[in-house]
């Protein structure tokens, strides 16, 4: 993620402030990347802390997006409604970086339905994920000791809300990409064939999960081909961000990319990979100093490198 200017004094500004530090009130602008004091903001600034400028109806890009949120009878969803909305509008923001739901990207958009397991009328059962263009949330994760405690039964490795949010965002994004010429031919002959039975496969899956090997980033990409694929996205979407974000705050290594390298302008997916990659293991020796998990325990072994490509190509250019 960019590191943002004041309009008025020039300071750092950063994607989650309202305000700089010399007090000027600002809002983001997904449109222009850029922080914007002579827009209108969204009307969702006081409830959760969107510091986005409003698009349509007084919302901004991304709360216009959500068609259900949590049940605000429940006090504690408010906070988590909160901080599943920073996270939605990360995971956007770093699309924007490809054309994608922009002014100019005239395809269809997704909604969301941002659900808590606790409600007024006792607990729900709230399961994440995508259909036909909606996209589920449970915003109970949002909370990190719930979120930490299914980390642990599930044995994952990572477990966020941008994760979540970037992995269900990437089956609609199939969606998107599916009418492109060429994209359904290249994706079976790498992920498989889509049209497999789901719910036999998630069966076989949680019944003998198998670990991840040279083909598939998790176990769980190894369950289907849409499962793979979206789990792909995520990862791409997560090395591409921490290579951007590493290199705009000026963290990079000797043979690594220069300050100011922006990573979403990159299109040698192998440079990125291996750039990011070689900075993780450098952040992963500074964690273990003070106890910490690594920053990306996984391997990319050649066929997830295929695999990222191919979905690197299709997203950096898939909205036009």
């Amino acid at each position: 993620m960019q590191v943002f200017s004041c309009p008025v004094c020039g300071s750092p500004v950063y994607f989650h402030n309202l305000a700089c530090r010399c007090g000027q009130a600002v809002a983001f602008d997904p449109e222009r990347q850029e922080m914007r004091i002579d827009l209108p903001f969204c009307s969702h600034r006081d409830d959760i802390s969107c510091n986005w400028v409003a698009e349509t109806g007084g919302f901004c890009r991304s709360c216009a997006m959500t068609v259900i949120v949590p049940d605000l009878r429940e006090a504690d969803n408010l906070p988590l409604w909160d901080r599943t909305e920073q996270a939605k509008r990360w995971m956007l923001a770093n699309l924007s970086r490809w054309g994608w739901f922009g002014q100019s990207d005239t395809g269809p958009r997704p909604v969301f339905r941002l659900l808590s397991e606790v409600t007024a009328a006792g607990d729900a059962r709230v399961v994440m994920g995508h259909a036909n263009g909606t996209i589920t949330i449970n915003v109970t994760e949002a909370s990190e000791p719930v979120r930490a405690d299914r980390q642990e039964k599930m044995g994952e490795l990572y477990r966020t809300m941008i994760g979540h949010m970037r992995h269900e965002m990437a089956h609609f994004l199939f969606l998107r990409l599916s009418g492109k010429d060429g994209f359904l031919p290249g994706f079976r002959a790498l992920f498989g064939d889509e049209r497999a039975d789901y719910g036999q496969a998630l069966r076989a899956h949680y019944g003998k999960p198998a670990p991840p090997d040279e083909d598939h980033i998790t176990s769980y990409a190894r369950s289907h081909p849409h499962e793979d694929w979206a789990e792909t996205i995520a990862h791409l979407l997560h090395l591409v961000d921490f290579l951007d974000s590493a290199a705009l705050t000026r963290l990079t290594l000797p043979d690594g990319p220069a300050p100011g390298y922006d990573a979403y302008a990159e299109t040698e997916t192998e440079r990125l990979l291996t750039s990011a990659i070689a900075l993780s293991i450098a952040v992963n020796h500074v964690n273990r100093a003070l106890d910490l998990p690594d920053l990306y325990p996984f391997v990319l072994g050649q066929g997830v490198r295929k695999k990222l490509a191919f979905a690197h190509r299709h997203l950096k250019t898939g909205a036009g």
